[in-house]
């Protein structure tokens, strides 16, 4: 493809154009580079308008959820600090990734721009002072810092404590992807952020600005932006850090069923890459971190009944246990096996609840539930595991209490019931828990909660495996 020509008069306005505007200067300097015109779609003149809207001071906390490949880091990293170095010389930025080694990458990207011939037209002003690849400075005291996250940033800030634009932290994918399953890792990055990374703005009104494809229900970006449905699109509230967080969220698919970049990826390609991975497509390329109808476990194959039928053969409620008013839920599902080889979810209890209200809540409900209901208990290993069992066996007295001990990981564990119900084989009697349960099993295991899948999973395992544990 051979490379447009322009005339005095054109080249002029593009340049003009590109000293204004980010979006122009992005295809100009695309240009100017690579010699062929920018294969643009709607989804950069997005991302583009909302940095803008960062530089004139409209929006301080910015997430921006778009799949990988996607020219995130080229819009969003390394034209947008260029261009703000040509307008602001002596703005200060921050930029943090995943690794140490891509976050100087992009460093380097950025230098390599702002000393390229056609950035020297648009912004003839910016010399740099130092040449360094991950912390370079401009001669009006601008500086450019890149390190990983969970990297120390001893001596550098973001911003200034003035009017006006003065610079930026820039999140580009601080989640490794194959990692963001791990809770330790994935808290890790958080604490990172607020321990250290939020405390290097020079002034409150610093922008910051996440750029990541979502992997997790409890990713950096989720944590966030807070409660905003599993779709994303409720109404903003405050996060994990107590701010509000503005949001551009770019699925691949258009709300109209259209692909959002069809060069890139047209119709059939999509439905190949969601057929073959439901959950990788759900998260990094919808923004949703667990598939439209559930990937382990598909909820909407419960079948939702007004009664309990009559040929129940026998019932077990399933515990999981919590501890906190903060932390994880107690839950007790309970499950029961009918005579044609169905099952039933026909109840469900949740709280936050500290030990000593968690432990009435779970007598009364075996009282509710009848002494001879089958109470399923998990049981810690160790000498813990031993007193928590003979102190339940007290509490519990006269019932049908059985514990075991946790076996396998969870999803393991919640196979057997995820397959029964993907089969259409497990239905779910009417109740105002249904749609927190159903909103659980959609996630999991990527969701931030599973005790109800827990526990109602021991419930169901319970009646397939009765012999396993012990008895009072």
């Amino acid at each position: 493809m051979s490379r447009p020509s322009f005339s005095p008069a054109e080249r002029l306005a593009a340049v003009g154009w590109a000293r204004e505007d980010l979006y122009s200067f992005s295809r100009w300097m695309f240009l100017q580079r690579k010699s062929f015109v920018w294969q643009r779609a709607r989804h950069h003149q997005l991302i583009c308008d909302a940095l803008m809207r960062v530089y004139r001071g409209e929006c301080k906390r910015l997430v921006i959820n778009i799949p990988p490949r996607y020219s995130k880091t080229e819009l969003a990293v390394v034209n947008f600090i260029a261009w703000c170095f040509g307008k602001v010389p002596d703005c200060e930025f921050i930029h943090a990734s995943y690794s140490s080694a891509l976050a100087t990458n992009n460093s380097t990207n950025v230098r390599g721009l702002v000393q390229h011939e056609g950035y020297r037209e648009i912004f003839p002003g910016l010399q740099l002072a130092s040449d360094a690849q991950h912390h370079w400075k401009t001669s009006e005291g601008g500086v450019m810092y890149a390190t990983g996250t969970g990297g120390t940033i001893t001596g550098f800030g973001a911003g200034k404590h003035r009017d006006g634009f003065g610079g930026a932290i820039i999140i580009d994918d601080p989640h490794k992807a194959d990692e963001a399953n791990s809770d330790v890792i994935r808290k890790g990055v958080i604490d990172w952020f607020q321990n250290t990374l939020e405390s290097r703005k020079n002034s409150p009104d610093t922008p910051i600005i996440v750029i990541m494809q979502r992997l997790h229900e409890e990713d950096l970006a989720g944590w966030l932006l807070g409660d905003r449905g599993t779709d994303g699109k409720g109404p903003a509230v405050a996060g994990g850090n107590g701010e509000v967080w503005e949001n551009l969220c770019l699925s691949v698919w258009n709300d109209d069923g259209t692909p959002l970049w069809p060069e890139k990826h047209d119709v059939p390609t999509l439905g190949r890459m969601e057929k073959s991975a439901p959950y990788v497509f759900a998260g990094q390329y919808r923004q949703l971190p667990a598939p439209p109808a559930g990937g382990t476990i598909q909820p909407d194959m419960l079948q939702v009944v007004d009664a309990i039928p009559h040929n129940v053969v026998e019932w077990c409620r399933g515990w999981d246990l919590g501890a906190s008013t903060s932390g994880d839920f107690t839950a007790g599902g309970k499950v029961g096996w009918l005579s044609d080889g169905r099952y039933i979810i026909a109840d469900m209890k949740r709280e936050q609840f500290e030990t000593n209200k968690r432990d009435t809540l779970i007598k009364n409900t075996a009282l509710a539930d009848g002494r001879m209901l089958k109470q399923s208990l998990p049981q810690d290993p160790g000498q813990a595991g031993k007193s928590q069992v003979a102190a339940f066996a007290k509490l519990l007295a006269g019932h049908n209490v059985h514990f075991s001990p946790e076996t396998g990981d969870k999803v393991t564990r919640a196979t057997p019931m995820a397959s029964q119900i993907n089969a259409g084989n497990v239905l779910l009697l009417r109740g105002t828990w249904n749609d927190a349960f159903k909103d659980e099993c959609r996630m999991f295991p990527f969701g931030k909660y599973d005790d109800q899948v827990d526990a109602a999973a021991r419930g169901f395992n319970q009646l397939l495996h009765p012999q396993v544990g012990i008895f009072t």
